[in-house]
């Protein structure tokens, strides 16, 4: 379909928070004529030895934007990450806002709530979250327009949000020299994440890009914005006219070479309920673990 149109003229203020422990970058979009905001990816910490769940990340977050006297309207999950939790519940609860993620949330509750045999009473209709996105559609943060892209491939629930001159790419991109994220998960096509990616970078050189996590390749310093024309231009997996086949032979021999992440047992237990951990019928938190199925 058409996409609206990137508003180049509305530059909304972008807070960066990075969590260490899983590369992640969050973000509060704060839009620039008014105290309204937008908070991207936000993390819960998970020590999986200890078994205990925090949420220093999050609440760094929620202090930033009581200390700037902002008003959460949105709490945005690019899709459902597989490397962290989200800390979107603790960041609602202290701040309100609506909570949102693309429709296809559906299609990775229907595989996932088979793998860890979740029982007819997990909803798989997204009715964890208060909204969800269709490619296109658009809302406002403020008097900041902003829209999302349904970018497939590494997951099916992948979105870009794209606020005034800013893109949101989640797991879509990572910086030019980081080239391109996986796309062997459950629901996962590297055809798709190609087809995805050309749809960001038509959008206009000048947009703004920020991404979800960055792992300072070469021992560079961690870095997280960048434009669609850097990508065009430089970015080592898609960019300099390489085509489709090209992408996919290597982003298949690539992906199976990686390790499955640490935390992606957890994280997909939690994240596909939007940031709810499990409990057992006592009230209990738990978490399953499959054998042979990841």
């Amino acid at each position: 379909m058409t996409l609206p149109t990137v508003d180049l003229k509305t530059q909304p203020d972008v807070t960066a928070f990075f969590d260490e422990a899983s590369n992640t970058i969050s973000y509060v979009v704060k839009d620039p004529d008014s105290t309204s905001c937008a908070v991207i990816d936000a993390v819960m910490e998970f020590d999986q030895a200890a078994g205990r769940l925090t949420y220093d990340g999050s609440k760094r977050i929620v202090d930033h934007i009581r200390a700037h006297d902002l008003k959460l309207e949105w709490i945005i999950e690019t899709h459902v990450h597989a490397d962290h939790l989200s800390g979107a519940p603790y960041v609602q609860d202290e701040l309100g806002g609506k909570l949102g993620i693309g429709l296809g949330i559906m299609s990775v509750q229907d595989t996932f709530g088979k793998i860890f045999n979740e029982g007819t009473e997990f909803q798989r209709d997204g009715s964890q979250f208060d909204a969800l996105f269709e490619d296109g559609d658009e809302y406002m943060v403020g008097g900041m327009r902003c829209f999302a892209i349904h970018t497939p491939g590494h997951t099916p629930a992948c979105m870009v949000h794209v606020m005034g001159n800013a893109g949101f790419v989640g797991d879509t991109l990572f910086m030019p020299d980081g080239g391109s994220a996986r796309a062997d998960f459950p629901g996962g096509d590297a055809g798709e994440l190609f087809d995805s990616i050309q749809r960001v970078l038509a959008l206009p050189d000048e947009t703004r890009l920020f991404i979800c996590h960055d792992y300072g390749p070469g021992g560079r310093a961690i870095s997280w914005e960048t434009t669609v024309g850097e990508q065009k231009e430089k970015n080592i997996h898609v960019g300099g006219g390489k085509s489709r086949e090209e992408f996919i032979k290597f982003r298949t021999e690539r992906d199976a070479q990686l390790a499955v992440p640490k935390q992606i047992i957890p994280a997909l237990q939690v994240n596909m309920r939007a940031g709810e951990v499990p409990t057992d019928g006592d009230g209990n938190m738990v978490l399953k673990w499959p054998v042979n199925k990841l």
